[in-house]
């Protein structure tokens, strides 16, 4: 472990990408030929990249996506759903978002509609936008229960407070 008081002081400072990028400077024996505002430019980088990962990762988790692994870089637009590719892809800029639009996507089961509604969510959370998912019989569950022991505002502000709103399986019940 390295002991340089520099690191430890960039660890103490929860500064982790910076530490991380002032060990392997220190380890590589080229950097000592590097000028010290290269050095710096090099860790804030790092660092700004780790901050922007958390947050984008704590969004993702906050967001509750059924599936977390959908974006749309893999959508298929080969797919038997009928789906524009123009009008789909023109979806994530995120403009619909700032201008406090609905999307309403429908179609027979089994199409991916959930997962395609994810899709949007996931780049939501990448823009900086706070999003929730909710399964409709799961909120109605949640919101009955709210009722009952006193949560139900803090339920209701949370739901307000989201840039995106994903609102999925309405008719199964």
């Amino acid at each position: 472990m390295l002991t340089h008081p520099t690191h430890e002081a960039l660890r103490t400072l929860k500064l982790d990408g910076m530490a991380e990028v002032f060990a392997e400077l220190l380890a590589h024996d080229g950097s000592r030929q590097m000028d010290p505002v290269e050095w710096i430019g090099l860790m804030l980088d790092r660092e700004s990249a780790a901050r922007d990962s958390r947050r984008f990762q704590t969004r993702l988790g906050a967001a509750k996506l059924r599936e977390t692994s959908a974006c749309m870089e893999d959508v298929d637009y080969r797919a038997a759903r009928k789906l524009d590719r123009a009008l789909f892809q023109s979806l994530k800029d995120g403009v619909w978002i700032a201008k406090h639009r609905s999307i309403l996507i429908t179609g027979p089961c089994g199409v991916g509609k959930s997962w395609l509604a994810c899709a949007l969510g996931h780049e939501a959370c990448r823009q900086g936008k706070v999003t929730l998912y909710f399964r409709m019989p799961r909120l109605f569950g949640e919101l009955a229960t709210a009722r009952g022991d006193g949560s139900y505002e803090r339920i209701f502000r949370k739901i307000v407070r989201a840039d995106v709103l994903i609102l999925d399986d309405w008719g199964p019940e």
